[in-house]
């Protein structure tokens, strides 16, 4: 019998190998279906410290009605799967909301939001030995380089170690690459077609291989510009829908530039959260069917 999610805390106290259980009884599918278009449900800001969703500081942090929000859009024609800390992608597991579905583990969650540590970005999260044990679909990982702080060598080198991790064991990896830096004590990353260009080159160079690697990147400031951001590289690319704004206009803004990139030849899909999780207008369904109507 499906648990209900007020079931879970019970169920994670009595029974902490039903998560096993119910990774290996779960059904899968490849990664790019007929359509060729991947949707995803991205619900790994939490383990980050992010969970706001502008100006609501904590409205992530109500898990169970979080897990609620992510059922829901995870049962709509059209939705591929969900990115996800092991926590949330397990309580998924456990409610049977997993089956048919891509699932990627996040696995560098350590540069806490707003930390003095933040970008010092340690796999803290889904190695990729834990991946292949719990049958998911692949990996993801982000990586900030920032140019004047020498940390970001360290960065650099774990992400290409982890990229050969996952090669070596067929699991496709997904980059998100920045160029960042502090501005008055606050890391920013920066959206312009300059520096998202250089992101995807660096980032596309990384590993003894990039044959399992794709790219997750944003839609830059100038959309216009995307279609030369996206030249940089052969490599496979979703993208990914960031913080859109809190109103029905920005949505709608947000959608058109989804619409635009989705045309580029190497865009394969998106991958978006709080946006669709957290609407302006509080309608999950009709925010996430719009999404999967951009595809």
């Amino acid at each position: 019998m499906t648990p209900r999610i007020s079931d879970l805390p019970a169920l994670r106290a009595r029974h902490p190998e039903a998560v096993a259980e119910a990774a290996a009884r779960r059904t899968r599918r490849p990664l790019l279906g007929d359509s060729g278009r991947l949707m995803i449900i991205a619900a790994d800001h939490p383990a980050r410290g992010a969970l706001a969703v502008g100006d609501r500081r904590l409205a992530m942090a109500n898990r169970l009605d979080l897990l609620e929000r992510l059922v829901l859009a995870l049962s709509r024609p059209g939705v591929d799967g969900v990115l996800g800390t092991a926590d949330i992608l397990e309580d998924l597991l456990l409610l049977g909301a997993l089956d048919g579905k891509v699932v990627m583990g996040s696995m560098n969650r350590g540069g806490i939001a707003g930390a003095s540590f933040e970008m010092d970005d340690r796999f803290t999260g889904h190695r990729p030995e834990d991946l292949a044990r719990l049958r998911f679909d692949a990996g993801k990982l982000l990586l900030r380089i920032d140019y004047s702080d020498p940390g970001s060598l360290t960065t650099l080198e774990s992400t290409a170690r982890a990229i050969d991790a996952m090669a070596a064991l067929g699991l496709p990896v997904f980059v998100e690459p920045f160029l960042s830096r502090r501005i008055d004590g606050a890391v920013t990353n920066d959206l312009s077609a300059e520096a998202v260009t250089k992101s995807v080159a660096i980032a596309s160079g990384l590993g003894g291989t990039s044959a399992y690697t794709w790219l997750k990147l944003p839609v830059t400031d100038n959309p216009d510009a995307m279609a030369r951001v996206c030249e940089t590289s052969t490599l496979p690319t979703v993208l990914l829908g960031g913080d859109i704004g809190r109103t029905v206009q920005d949505q709608e803004a947000a959608y058109e530039k989804w619409r635009k990139a989705l045309r580029l030849p190497t865009v394969h899909g998106l991958v978006v959260g709080r946006s669709l999780l957290y609407p302006a207008d509080g309608d999950v369904v009709a925010a996430v069917d719009t999404a999967v109507g951009l595809l």
